[in-house]
């Protein structure tokens, strides 16, 4: 068990949203709307901010580009124009405060240049410090299929276990080359793995060959997740890696220096009991938008 408190979130939110393209000519992807249980379209953002919160999270760092910090400022910080609130009913004015009270607690992280997802994890070093952290996608949101929420699972799994921990999901041949690949065997019965290898984008060829995991049906693989508890070693790999100009696909990725967290200092990974759901992809945004609010019900 660990004696240490996972008080901090990160979200990466500092990408230039490609696969969203025109819209995100116009808006930031996290900013796009989604509907959750309660009815409100709210900014992707938000909705991954309160999945953190939900774990008993005390502060959240968010990375962005330089040119968009007012974009996420004004949603967190700012109170609406007066324009605005006098229009706002007695429920959204009330609503007007729970966002501010939220904003309390994030802090607006800066990339100054957009060099990868894992660039964008070490960006946010110096203010996570020697903690602990969770890490979310800026673009997925999740469902849980227990009374606590996914980031929850993460947080109380950690504290069992000690050690890092990586969110995984069943994902079919189809999808697998689009995202992480973990194989390993089964610590307990399909809920903690021990972790053998940890692939980025693998092709359906090599995941057949070298991603298998014993117990799980043909063609079927276990992906990450979108969440994470990391021990602070991870920023060290991470900068060894751009120090030493390491890059995969042009860019400074974290699914390298998850592995060498892994071989350093270890870590499990954790077949989280909930779905996600991918925004960042005009399809998958469609079905998002329809499954989110029918899971979160």
């Amino acid at each position: 068990m660990s004696n240490k408190q996972v008080r901090k979130a990160v979200i990466p939110a500092a990408g230039f949203g490609t696969r969203m393209y025109p819209a995100t000519k116009a808006l930031k992807k996290e900013l796009l709307p989604i509907i959750g249980k309660d009815g409100r379209a709210k900014p992707i953002i938000l909705a991954i901010v309160e999945e953190a919160i939900s774990a008993g999270i005390e502060e959240v760092g968010i990375v962005v580009q330089q040119s968009d910090r007012d974009l996420f400022y004004d949603l967190f910080k700012s109170p609406p124009k007066p324009e605005l609130w006098q229009k706002l009913s007695a429920e959204n004015k009330q609503y007007s405060k729970y966002l501010q009270d939220i904003g309390d607690r994030i802090t607006i992280l800066t990339q100054t240049e957009q060099e990868g997802y894992g660039h964008a994890v070490f960006c946010s070093k110096n203010w996570v410090g020697n903690e602990p952290f969770l890490l979310l996608l800026g673009d997925h949101v999740y469902t849980s299929d227990l009374d606590i929420s996914c980031a929850k699972q993460m947080v109380d799994t950690y504290q069992q276990i000690g050690t890092s921990v990586l969110g995984i999901t069943v994902m079919n041949a189809d999808i697998i080359h689009k995202a992480g690949c973990i194989s390993g065997t089964w610590k307990t019965d399909k809920s903690i793995l021990e972790i053998r290898q940890i692939y980025e984008k693998p092709t359906l060829e090599y995941a057949r060959e070298h991603l298998t995991v014993t117990g799980m049906a043909a063609d079927e693989f276990l992906g990450i997740f979108g969440m994470y508890i990391l021990e602070s070693e991870i920023f060290n790999l991470l900068a060894d890696d751009i120090n030493s100009n390491e890059r995969y696909k042009g860019e400074f990725q974290l699914t390298t220096c998850l592995d060498k967290l892994r071989q350093k200092k270890g870590a499990i990974a954790y077949l989280v009991k909930g779905k996600y759901y991918d925004t960042g992809m005009p399809l998958f945004y469609r079905q998002s938008i329809i499954d989110y609010y029918h899971n979160s019900n």
